[in-house]
């Protein structure tokens, strides 16, 4: 191409070829960059392009790295020719680049391949003739060619079949010649390019259907190549090579003649089937090349079927096995092309069977009676498929399917069933299941709705089976979907198809009590029910119907069975639902007076377990529900009134324990059913007949069972009880001779042993079922008989945790049954109760000798258990003894700290735990006092409990004591008048003589308790704490105890001396008040807690007496160190409430020792806000009562502490230090305590801030106080300081100015130490600081200390005095004159560290210094004198106060500040020019024009020179600032500012893109300020609009073009000054700027109209392009070089160089 020569034009041919050479850049961003502009820059000039890419490329991969992209820019420029444009010649040239590198390979898949052949497709898309013949050159080379050059032909022709089917005949005659000699490795190459001819072929023919049939030549030649992939490809080694010929061999079989069709077939076939053996994707391939095959050889509409169905035959035997592997592919990764498998076999058959319909069932039916499994689940899915689309022509074969149906029925592998269930379903809706075969493979349906989860019934059915040399898996089905599809299809039938009635019923009640199909009676109920439904409209039919079968099961059996099944409320298919609805629905089968009964009450029991959910939060839901179907049989006994029926039953319920022999929950219940039936019949040999056939079925080694079978025996009993004692006695009788029977077994196999314990269970079980069941009037003897006698004792030892329960429970049972007896008015003492509970301790307990593993699970259940039969027998008569009390009580209170998990099994233990303990509390001792003793032990022993720190082990403590208390109390107000009344009154109520035992003689007042044995005292400060428990049942039941504690104690006789009206009646108030907040309580009113404990606390302090008063404040200790943080607030309370109310009653004694209960609270609680609230009740002690004595006693302890302990490192901190702290900080005592301190420090010096580490004081006072005393003293004085009382706030008051003046400049010299390596002088005076901020109230001074006080990195430090100058300023407003004085003579001190703190902060307090003119003037002047000290710290703290002058004032001082900063642009120190830049920001937001004029351009010139800092605040600073005084730039300035404006324009472009975002922000807005300035309205729309402030790349290029375009309009005489600094900027030390010169640069340019501009820039800019493109280290800028290179050469100032003057050389 040659470039135009005129001034305008730019270099075209070079910098397309830099954008080519970018497309071997290392960056993948300038490679992209590089790429669109030349794909760009294609549609321009496609034949200059396409010359510059191919003088590039000549070389090749070897000399170029990115062919790929090179080719790819070719395709656009080859595409975007007009037919003007297209050179043949170049064309060609470009053809043979692109097949020259395709073959300089032996790779065929790269991406300069893939792009090199894109070429030549678009090459093709224009001169298809030309690329064929390029193409076609390359047969005759080499080889390796070969492939690739076929590759492009059958991309070209999927690309474009139109133009290539009329050039098919030219490509085969080609390719033909050297098929023969194509190598294996490149064979499916040229099959899949004959496979895309043929589909490029097939579409030709369906767009032009005039011109479908194919030229002689063309069908020779597609025959020839047919011959030879079948003949010989087809048969290679290489599955791939294979694999790809039968794929293109099932697309020619469309295009080939028939003859040859016809000839091929005996070669084709075999070797399509055998790609069967391989994957699954082969398989697919292979699949839908056969059904071409079938579909032509078979469907053709020009002859007769090609293939008789003798030669189909090994085709479909080959398809079976297929059908079995895609079919299981569905549960795999490979579903998609498993499932596409199986539609294209059975497409295959479709075809097959539509031709020859009677030979392929005939087929199938072979197959599936040879019963080998891939055949036989093959056949059996194409039959379901088949059936429904060849109905008509298969209607006459439907007695053989049935006989082959019937034949497959006991087939085991899973796969198979499934499919035969199928068919099943199948085959009834198509009316083939009639007649006993019907009811067969009904029965087959029925069988597998009943498959277990877990059934495996054939293994094979889960390995690999060898079919022809091919692995097939058949039927990878698991039980539980096996189950699902019967279940779905036998309720389907049943439902939709009207002819199954007659097979279904009554044959489906005969599915019902077979063992081996319990699981299907779910749907087999749903069934018969839907049945029922159906035939309701003729009922009167059902009975004979039933009866007329000999074969279906009487009425008895069936309701036997169902009653058992009714067992689990929650079993799958909602069972007990279904039975329920079955057993309405055959009620005609039943006794005629069941059915009304029925129709009342199955309503109420589905109503019970209709909601599943529901059900399961009763943790009791079996045992109700078992006891409701145990009630159900005994109503409808009781409604029927047919013994002959009920003994017909009972037979049915003997002879179905065979069916649950391994279900030993239905057995239980069976069991039951049994024993409730026997219950109703009088015939004693029946019952005794079968009492000993359910003992002999019975599992006793299975609990569920064993209990069961008790529950069944104490059944009988209630009628029959003697005849069950016989069999009890019988059994246990013969467990000696069972012992010797298991010993003969080790020398006989003829025999089953059976544990000992089993049977001691079983029968420990009976025998308390039959006492709990049998009439209470004649039980004593029994009872007596058997405690009296050996033979309990021979059931107690038992070792396994289920024989444990049930002996414990049978004792239980035997305890009730005496109290049962008791209550009916038959009482009697149970002999040796003392050794029954001892048995029963032992029982529960864990034996660390024992074989068995006992789970902690089954040890609590034991334990329940063991608690709730100990409190039976505690019950009953005779008393207990001391010995046995203690020892349960021993064994049994530990059970109060269990976990609180698993609930349903702890919950009841505990409850029976409580009830234990009260009914020993109710059962032991002989009189009142003896039982307030036994009381007060249990509570002591609960205590810990009380006081745990888990929520569960409180609310169980409460819950015993209250429950203890009540107990107690109803033992104390039956013998004394509830109101206090002495001696002989109305009131008394009359004693119970029988509670008092052998004491019954004695009187009220002696039988009874006094008060004080209570300890009232010790009692009221533990509960009092409960009653702020977090737990609300905690809080409600401590409340509930204190009421209990009172109103038993006010029940209890007093001595007549201390008894006061006024006592009584303020006592009975509180009382009425505390039950008041009680009963709130219990209403779960909504009630603030606080106040509720507010209420108690108030009402027990009028309650306790003064003895009891000081034993709760002396006991104290313990109640406030409670684990629960609101426990120990409410003990705090309670603590501050006493000594409030009642403080004047305690001497001085008192008053100590509560102190040092409270103080040893403190030292233990570990929580800071409860040590706080405890250190709170000491000053109330010390304010209610003599504060002298509580100070002395703090500072006594303190003493002790500072001599014995470090106390500095005491973990949380040194109690007594808190202590005067709270003293310091108490409105009352502050002053007190401050007299009292300053009283024994009276004649000791003052502490000073140096004084050393271990110093001591040795002062007195009163002439007695010793070393400890005074160094107490001490340490409280400087807590005091600290605690910001307000005496210390005073005593600093006066000298507040001078103190913290001073302190800052000492700030500084302890900073030098500390830069020193001196760090101790620091921390000193940081202390003394923090004490003296405490001691003022200044929390934020002290804040700032503890920050950054010790920090000296950067001079962190003088920003602190700073802070602290500021927050000084803001608080003490008035403080700041005299602060300031001082601070402002501390500038002329010597050491430099003292004058930059006295700058901190006198640059920090002038801004408050609005209202003091005489200071402001003296401050102003101090600071400008100051401006030029030799410290640039002090220089630049200097002038940041003096652009921190009040607002009010600064217009004054504005010249002043503006001569400093522009001096101090210009100092040597960075840090100080960025502070001028800064504070010259700060104060041109207030400056008058007539301060700023005179500097104005002074200013503007020093910024200019610090935007190019490479410190990124100043160059932000730098930029802001000069939009801040384009302000100024009016009037008489305008004209100059606006130079200033134009020279500094050009970098506001560039750093608009900054790297930094500040400094984008900073260019964002001083670019719109300066705006006005251009008066241009173009300007300020553009400045305005959102690509200015958008961060991405894209949208500044899109500003910097149309900003471009609106300079060429309107600023053309600016552009070469603007020019001159932006290609400056080229080398700038930002790669980004250099980037955003560039591409400003280039937008510039390429919208200039300026003939000059572009005659001086554009060789220059396009040399540095080129440089920076060859040198630039950084990618942005390369990138952006190519893209400014592309945006140029689109320009409208480059026309000439698109149109080619000479064409592609």
């Amino acid at each position: 191409m040659a470039a135009s020569s005129s001034g305008n034009s730019i270099p075209a041919s070079e910098a397309i070829q830099v954008l080519v050479s970018a497309l071997a850049d290392e960056s993948s961003s300038v490679r992209e960059a590089s790429m669109a502009s030349l794909k760009e820059i294609a549609t321009l000039n496609p034949p200059l392009v396409l010359d510059c890419s191919y003088s590039i490329s000549r070389g090749g991969r070897r000399r170029f790295g990115n062919m790929a992209g090179i080719f790819q820019v070719m395709s656009v420029g080859v595409q975007a020719m007009k037919a003007g444009e297209v050179d043949s010649a170049f064309m060609s040239k470009l053809a043979k680049l692109a097949t020259s590198e395709m073959i300089s390979s032996k790779e065929l898949n790269a991406d300069w391949q893939r792009a090199a052949a894109g070429l030549l497709v678009s090459i093709g898309s224009l001169l298809p003739d030309l690329m064929m013949e390029e193409v076609f050159l390359h047969f005759s080379g080499p080889s390796s060619a070969l492939p690739a050059m076929v590759q492009i032909l059958a991309d070209y022709a999927s690309a474009d079949a139109l133009q290539f089917t009329p050039r098919l005949k030219g490509v085969l005659s080609r390719v033909l010649p050297i098929l023969g000699n194509v190598r294996d490795t490149h064979r499916s190459i040229f099959a899949n390019a004959f496979k895309c001819w043929s589909q490029a072929v097939r579409q030709y023919m369906q767009e032009f259907p005039s011109r479908s049939s194919l030229d002689g030549d063309v069908m020779s030649f597609l025959n020839s190549a047919f011959e030879l992939l079948l003949r010989v490809w087809a048969a290679s080694r290489d599955l791939k090579v294979r694999a790809s010929s039968v794929e293109a061999l099932g697309q020619m079989v469309i295009l080939i003649t028939r003859a040859q069709l016809k000839a091929a077939l005996p070669k084709l076939v075999p070797i399509i089937l055998e790609l069967y053996k391989r994957d699954h994707e082969i398989a697919y391939l292979a699949t839908c090349s056969l059904h071409n095959v079938l579909y032509s050889s078979l469907m053709s509409e020009s002859g007769p079927p090609m293939l008789d169905f003798e030669d189909l035959t090994v085709i479909l035997s080959t398809l079976l096995p297929v059908v079995c592997v895609n079919n299981e592919s569905k549960d795999r990764s490979d579903f998609s092309v498993g499932l596409k498998t199986y539609n294209e076999v059975q497409r295959c058959f479709l075809t097959v069977g539509l031709v020859y319909p009677g030979d392929l069932f005939v087929f199938l039916m072979n197959k599936c009676r040879l019963k080998e499994e891939p055949l036989t689940f093959g056949a059996l899915c194409v039959l379901k498929h088949l059936l429904p689309r060849l109905s008509e022509a298969w209607h006459s074969k439907r007695p053989s399917l049935v006989e082959v149906v019937k034949s497959l029925l006991d087939e085991q592998n899973l796969g198979i069933r499934k499919a035969l269930s199928e068919l099943i379903v199948v085959m009834a809706s198509h009316c083939y299941l009639v007649g006993p075969s019907g009811e067969l493979f009904v029965e087959y349906l029925v069988r597998h709705c009943a498959v277990s989860d877990l059934e495996r019934d054939d293994c094979e059915s889960f390995k690999d089976i060898q079919y022809r040399r091919n692995e097939v898996k058949v039927g990878l089905v698991s039980p539980t979907e096996l189950r699902t599809i019967c279940e779905k299809g036998l309720l389907l039938i049943t439902i939709t198809i009207p002819e199954m009635e007659q097979v279904l019923w009554p044959f489906l009640l005969k599915m019902i009590i077979p063992q081996l199909y319990t699981g299907a009676v779910a749907t087999v109920c749903r069934c018969i029910s839907e049945l029922c439904r159906q035939r309701s409209s003729y009922y009167n039919s059902m009975l004979s119907e039933c009866n007329a079968r000999a074969d279906i099961p009487k009425p008895e059996e069936l309701f036997a069975r169902l009653v058992v099944l009714l067992h689990n409320p929650l079993a799958r298919e909602q069972l007990a639902s279904h039975i329920l609805t079955v057993l309405c629905n055959l009620a005609p089968l039943f006794p005629k007076n069941i059915y009304m009964f029925w129709q009342d009450e199955i309503p109420k029991m589905k109503a019970y377990i209709v909601d599943p959910e529901d059900l399961k939060q009763d943790p009791s839901y079996q045992e109700a529900w078992d006891d409701m179907i145990i009630n159900f049989l005994a109503e409808s006994l009781d409604v029927i009134q047919d013994i002959d029926w009920v003994i017909s039953l009972g037979n049915a319920f003997t002879r179905q324990y065979e069916l649950y022999t391994s279900d030993d929950e239905h057995s239980a219940l069976l069991h039951r059913c049994l024993g409730m039936l026997l219950q109703k019949v009088d015939d004693r040999a029946f019952v005794c007949d079968r009492i000993g056939w359910m003992y002999k079925q019975a599992n006793i080694a299975n609990p569920t069972n064993r209990l069961g079978l008790a529950k069944a025996m104490g059944l009988v009993a209630a009628s029959h009880l003697d005849t069950v004692l016989e069999k009890l006695k019988d059994i246990l009788d013969n467990i000696g001779q069972n012992i010797i029977q298991r010993f003969l077994s080790f020398f006989s196999d003829s025999f089953r042993s059976v544990e000992s314990d089993d049977i001691h269970a079983a029968l420990a079980l009976m025998y308390g079922y039959a006492a709990r069941y049998a009439p209470s009037t004649v039980i004593e003897a029994r009872i007596n008989v058997l405690v009296g006698t050996n033979m309990l004792s021979r059931l107690l030892h038992v070792r396994h945790p289920t024989a444990k329960q049930a002996v414990i429970t049978a004792i239980d049972l035997l305890g009730s049954a005496v109290i049962n007896a008791a209550e009916s008015g038959a009482s009697f003492p149970l002999k040796r109760r003392d050794q029954l509970l001892d048995y029963i301790l032992t029982l529960m307990g864990r034996d660390e000798n024992d074989d068995w593993s006992e789970s902690s699970l089954e040890l609590l259940h034991t334990q329940a258990l063991a608690l709730s039969a100990c409190t039976t027998l505690v019950s009953v008569e005779p008393k207990l003894t001391v010995e046995t009390r203690n020892h349960i009580l021993k064994a049994t209170l530990g059970f109060f700290a269990l976990p609180n998990d698993p609930v349903d099994v702890v919950s009841p233990l505990i409850d029976n735990l409580i009830s234990l303990l009260c009914a020993i509390l109710l059962t032991s001792g002989e009189d009142g006092r003896s039982r307030a003793e036994q009381l007060l032990q249990i509570l002591r022993q609960i205590d810990r409990y009380i006081a745990s720190s888990v929520d569960y082990q409180r609310r169980r403590g409460c819950l015993a004591v209250y429950e203890m208390l009540t107990k107690f109390r109803m033992l104390c107000v039956s013998g004394h008048c509830s109101l206090g009344c002495q001696g002989s009154c109305a009131h008394i109520k009359q004693i119970d003589r029988s509670i008092l035992g052998k004491n019954s003689n004695l009187p009220s007042a002696y039988a009874l308790p006094s008060r004080d044995a209570l300890s009232l005292g010790d009692r009221v400060i533990i509960y009092l704490a409960r009653c702020a428990d977090t737990n609300s049942e905690v809080r409600k039941l401590s409340a509930q105890i204190l009421d209990q504690l009172f109103s038993t104690s006010l029940s209890l006789p007093r001595p007549a001396s201390i008894i006061s009206v006024v006592d009584l009646e303020s006592s009975y108030s509180a009382l009425s008040s505390l039950e008041d907040v009680i009963a709130i309580l219990r209403s779960d009113a909504s009630i603030d807690p606080s106040e509720v404990f507010n209420r108690i606390v108030s009402s027990v302090s009028v309650l306790l007496t003064k003895d009891e008063l000081v034993a709760a404040l002396h006991g104290c200790t313990s109640a406030i160190c409670d684990k629960v943080k609101q426990s120990a607030e409410g003990a705090i309370q309670a603590v501050n409430d006493f000594v409030t109310k009642r403080g004047a009653e305690l001497n001085e004694t008192d008053i100590s020792r509560t102190t040092h209960s409270l103080l040893s609270a403190t030292v233990h609680v570990t929580e800071k806000h409860l040590r706080l609230e405890t250190l709170g009740a000491i000053s109330a002690l010390a304010e209610s009562t003599s504060s002298k004595v509580v100070f002395n006693e703090v500072l006594s302890s303190a003493g002790r502490d500072l001599s014995t302990k470090d106390v500095s490192r005491l973990r949380g901190g040194w109690p007594m230090q808190d202590a005067f702290y709270a003293f310091s900080q108490h409105a009352v005592l502050s002053y007190l305590f401050l007299e009292h301190i300053i009283s024994i420090l009276n004649q000791a010096p003052a502490v000073k801030i140096e004084t050393e580490k271990g110093e001591n004081c040795t002062h007195s006072i009163d002439n007695k106080i010793d070393n400890e005393f005074m160094q107490a003293a001490i340490f409280a004085l400087t807590a005091f300081f600290r605690g910001g009382g307000k005496v210390g706030k005073k005593a600093v008051e006066q000298s507040y100015s001078q103190v913290l003046a001073e302190l800052i400049i000492q700030l500084g010299s302890c900073h030098r130490a500390a830069n020193a390596g001196q760090h101790e002088p620091l921390k000193a005076l940081l202390a003394a600081f923090q004490a003296f901020c405490e001691c003022v109230g200044d929390l934020e001074m002290g804040k700032i200390l503890a920050r950054d006080g010790e920090n000296n990195e950067n001079e962190k430090w003088i920003s602190v005095i700073g802070e602290l100058a500021g927050s000084i300023s803001i608080k003490r407003p008035k403080e700041v004159q005299s602060i300031c004085l001082i601070l402002s003579t501390s500038l002329n001190r010597d050491l430099r560290f003292q004058r930059e703190a006295a700058a901190a902060a006198l640059s920090e307090f002038i801004r408050y210094s609005s209202g003091l003119i005489s200071l402001l003037e003296q401050m102003v002047e101090t600071l400008c004198r100051h401006v030029s000290d030799e410290s640039a710290t002090v220089r630049r703290l200097c002038l940041r106060g003096l652009v921190q002058i009040p607002s009010l004032h600064i217009l004054q001082y504005t010249a002043e500040v503006l001569s400093v900063i522009l001096a101090l642009l210009d100092d040597t120190d960075e840090s100080v020019q960025l502070t001028a830049v800064s504070c010259l920001l700060m104060i041109l937001e207030s400056a008058p024009t007539d301060a700023v004029d005179p500097i104005l351009l002074n200013l503007s010139v020093r910024l200019r020179n610090l935007q190019v800092s490479m410190n990124v605040k100043m160059r932000t600073d730098a930029f802001a600032a000069f939009g801040a005084l384009s302000s100024y730039g009016v009037g008489a300035q305008r004209e100059a500012f606006t130079e200033q404006v134009h020279a500094v324009f050009p970098r506001l472009l560039l750093h608009l893109h900054d790297e930094n975002e500040n400094v984008r922000l900073a260019c964002r807005n001083t670019l719109k300020r300066v705006g006005p300035f251009f008066e241009l309205h173009g300007f300020s729309v553009l400045f305005s609009m959102q690509a200015v402030n958008s961060d991405h790349r894209n949208d500044y290029e899109d500003f910097i073009r149309n900003l471009a375009k609106q300079l060429s309009e309107h600023l053309s005489s600016r552009i070469n000054s603007y020019m001159a600094s932006i290609i400056q900027a080229f080398d700038a030390p930002w790669p980004i700027i250099q980037a955003n010169a560039v591409y400003l640069a280039c937008s510039i340019l390429a919208l200039s109209d300026d003939q000059h501009i572009l005659a001086i820039h554009n060789t220059q800019v396009f040399g540095m392009l080129v440089g920076k493109m060859s040198r630039s280290t950084d990618a942005v800028v390369r990138a952006t070089c190519s893209s400014a290179l592309g945006l140029l050469m689109k320009s409208s100032n480059s026309l000439s160089w698109r149109e080619p003057q000479n064409g592609p050389s």
